[in-house]
């Protein structure tokens, strides 16, 4: 039982991980909907996927460094949830702002208390 336990604290982030970066990337295709030339869409598109680079580099990090894969996505739901909070500044508060920080900076602390989890059981 305890091993099959230890497999699912190391798959599970890392699964999820992979997920979130793919639904992150979705919003990229946003990009299409415009009347741009080639060169418009591909920094559109590249710019659009900088969230989901990052976090794929910092999963690729935390494949083998667990708490990389913490600290990262932990740090990625705050920096959404400051985000949203200047936007909240800067345009005023409307309730979907709510469910958008519970979508994106939920599962990343989700994903980074997973990554810490098993960064803790490896110790010891």
């Amino acid at each position: 039982m305890e091993k099959r336990v230890g497999k699912f604290i190391y798959w599970a982030p890392r699964i999820l991980s992979i997920i979130f970066i793919l639904f992150l990337a979705l919003f990229s295709l946003d990009v299409f909907e415009g009347n741009y030339g080639f060169w418009e869409t591909i920094a559109g598109l590249f710019m659009h996927n900088i969230p989901a680079m990052i976090l794929l580099i910092v999963l690729i990090i935390s494949w083998k460094r667990e708490i990389v894969g913490g600290i990262g996505f932990v740090l990625a739901g705050i920096l959404y949830i400051a985000m949203i909070l200047m936007n909240i500044i800067t345009t005023g508060f409307e309730w979907y702002y709510l469910l958008w920080a519970l979508q994106i900076s939920g599962i990343a602390f989700f994903i980074g208390i997973m990554f810490l989890v098993g960064w803790f059981k490896k110790k010891k």
